[in-house]
């Protein structure tokens, strides 16, 4: 099984309503489709969008490495010794890490077809469902808590609540609103994307313990490179910390690990550079006793279908931010993992279980 043509297909599809976080807002997603064609007639999927502020990767820049460097690496190869194509992805060029993500997911995608099996069972296997809470974008406090109210009552019971923008007391304000209009039987996780300093994180984290607004975790209270400062705020709160930004590679883990500065790892593909790398990241936090996470940046199903099957194969991550897809006004893809509310299926077909992906145009290499 040999790979014969390489695409690299743009795509965008508008959102609902415009996400915002402490570092963007987004109206669309915006991401590179991958589609690998083997010699035996087999397709493979992945996907990278263009995160910039997070990832320093952006469309051109996705679909150059694509097309100009893993290309002509890749053309020919036997996809059955498929740890020689990733290390050779990633050892190919520097950074990229979107990039490398879209070509690993469909090169695992087109082995796991081989085997017969679905992804998540290839991986490991072990669940065959999963839970995605549901993101509240920043906004008023009046209009946070209307969102969160539908959110609920689509039936999510978990909501991630974007802070980190505004002054701590505007912040306090929604989580309180949103807490009041949803109850206390919901969990509620903050994501602050890097917007405090320490001090103000202990100080804010501890002013709503005392205030009994029940946060499940608090992720990224800080800068991602600050990890004395990461681990200064864990040690002084009850709340669970969770890692996002921190975390790109295996290299970053271990610092973290090591130095005890979370409680919680957010594995995204788009950071690690995919399955391969993503799966040594659980194995290393399950070594130490850290539960992980698997999220998503603003993706189609085609990049969370990957994500989903790796976080559904392995016992160690137990927390799911799929909700992305949700998120867009038109679903591109063919097949896939599905929803029912907050509850995410796989389909029995091997691999991903994508049949297609409706994109606007490819750039491709023949062999």
């Amino acid at each position: 099984m040999r790979i014969q043509h390489i695409e690299a297909m743009r795509q965008s599809t508008p959102l609902t309503k415009a996400f915002k976080t402490a570092l963007r807002t987004v109206h669309q997603t915006e991401s590179i489709i991958v589609r690998i064609t083997t010699d035996d007639g087999r397709v493979g999927f992945g996907e990278a969008p263009a995160t910039v502020v997070i990832t320093g990767d952006s469309l051109d820049s996705i679909q150059s490495a694509i097309v100009n460097i893993f290309t002509p690496l890749l053309i020919g190869q036997n996809l059955l010794a498929y740890e020689q194509i990733i290390q050779s992805v990633h050892l190919a060029m520097f950074g990229s890490s979107s990039a490398k993500a879209a070509v690993d997911m469909a090169v695992y995608d087109l082995v796991a077809q081989y085997s017969g099996m679905p992804l998540y069972q290839f991986l490991g296997g072990y669940r065959d469902q999963i839970e995605t809470d549901f993101t509240v974008s920043i906004n008023s406090p009046k209009e946070m808590g209307e969102d969160a109210v539908r959110f609920v009552e689509a039936g999510f019971n978990v909501l991630k609540i974007k802070v980190g923008k505004d002054p701590i007391d505007e912040d306090i304000r929604r989580i309180q609103e949103i807490r009041r209009r949803v109850g206390d039987e919901v969990k509620i996780r903050l994501d602050a994307n890097q917007g405090w300093q320490v001090k103000e994180a202990v100080k804010s984290i501890r002013r709503m313990e005392d205030m009994g607004l029940n946060i499940e975790l608090v992720e990224q209270p800080v800068k991602a490179e600050d990890l004395e400062g990461l681990k200064a705020v864990t040690d002084a709160v009850e709340t669970l910390i969770m890692a996002d930004e921190s975390v790109f590679s295996p290299r970053h883990a271990l610092q973290l690990l090591q130095l005890r500065a979370a409680d919680l790892i957010n594995i995204k593909l788009m950071k690690s550079g995919g399955i391969y790398k993503a799966q040594l990241i659980n194995q290393m936090a399950e070594e130490y006793g850290v539960e992980c996470m698997v999220g998503s940046m603003i993706e189609s199903r085609v990049a969370v279908t990957a994500a989903a099957h790796f976080a559904a194969s392995k016992k160690n991550i137990t927390r799911f931010d799929f909700d992305a897809p949700l998120m867009m006004l038109h679903d591109i893809v063919v097949g896939g993992v599905k929803y029912d509310g907050r509850i995410m299926t796989f389909p029995q077909e091997a691999g991903l279980g994508i049949q297609d992906v409706h994109c606007e145009g490819g750039v491709g290499a023949l062999s």
